[in-house]
């Protein structure tokens, strides 16, 4: 493979890997390569306007660096501007959860994250889009929700992922409101339900193996919607995941779509790929095949993913 002539930075002040943003630099231009476009934003929400920088300076390889909401920041532009699917992503894991690049088989270690941005191969990745906005990893309302919302901010950046532990503790008794799901316009589901989750690949939030036979290159979107509502519900239902296939448990219901249309009893948050959104009573799901190109370990399977050689 070719040295991209133009590489594309957009780093997360904020979030360290390896040697931090100078080790980042010096990799890359001991690569040869022409032109290195450099951005840094303070926060996430301030990456999209970088983003399409990039896409109008005509990048021939984009470099983020940070976590699961900066990749999704970034991933959305590209799947919405004119030209940003053609240009390639490489995942620098330098968040708390980094959950798209585990899942693409991204490590957590500056040197082999940069060789996988160029020696690595470009998978085209599906998205999944919520109003508007698109998602990568996953979006989840109810449970998954409140606890995304109250791990977010300083309590995620001091506990990291025991952030999530400790507020999804908060939520194990909550009351379950009444939902109904139609999956490609088909009632499926209408409940009680703690939790509706809807994914692109298949470990989610804390490592949980949620969506056993995800891909996010298949052309669908897995729903999954949890019914356990106190801590000993809970237990058993991820005792289930972590030893077998999650719709094996009793309090989960598991199924896939390329549309998903939720309506829920009450307002609840919602959350993609780890970041709170809104309150809201319904919303649609819809998958968005092969949005993006994103840079993947050469010839190795993504997880969730049996046809990950074939291109």
């Amino acid at each position: 493979m070719r040295t991209p002539r133009t590489i594309a930075v957009v780093a997360h002040q904020r979030k360290s890997l390896g040697g931090g943003l100078d080790e980042l630099r010096r990799l890359l231009t001991g690569r040869g390569v022409e032109n290195l476009i450099w951005h840094e934003v303070p926060k996430s929400r301030k990456a999209p306007k970088r983003v399409r920088q990039v896409i109008r300076d005509g990048a021939d390889l984009l470099v983020v660096w940070g976590g699961d909401g900066m990749v999704q920041r970034t991933l959305d532009v590209l799947a919405r501007e004119k030209g940003g699917g053609r240009i390639p992503v490489a995942i620098m894991p330098a968040g708390t959860g980094n959950l798209l690049a585990g899942n693409l088989g991204i490590p957590e270690d500056l040197a082999k994250a940069v060789e996988i941005a160029f020696t690595g191969e470009h998978r085209r990745l599906d998205l999944g889009r919520i109003a508007g906005e698109h998602f990568a990893v996953m979006a989840g309302v109810g449970f998954d929700g409140a606890m995304i919302k109250d791990a977010d901010g300083g309590l995620k950046d001091r506990l990291g992922k025991l952030s999530y532990v400790w507020t999804g503790l908060r939520h194990v008794n909550g009351e379950a409101p009444r939902v109904k799901i139609e999956v490609d316009g088909t009632a499926w589901f209408d409940d009680e339900a703690s939790c509706v989750l809807i994914g692109n690949v298949g470990t989610i939030t804390g490592g949980i193996r949620a969506f056993d036979d995800a891909s996010p290159d298949d052309g669908w979107l897995d729903v999954g919607v949890a019914t356990a509502q106190n801590a000993l519900q809970w237990a058993r239902a991820l005792g289930t995941m972590a030893v077998t296939r999650s719709d094996h448990s009793p309090f989960v219901r598991m199924t896939r779509a390329r549309r998903v249309d939720v309506e829920l009893g009450s307002k609840l948050e919602y959350e993609l790929d780890g970041g709170a959104r809104s309150r809201t009573k319904k919303f649609s799901a819809k998958v968005v095949p092969s949005a993006v190109r994103v840079c993947v370990p050469a010839e190795k399977p993504m997880a969730g993913d049996a046809t990950a050689a074939k291109t």
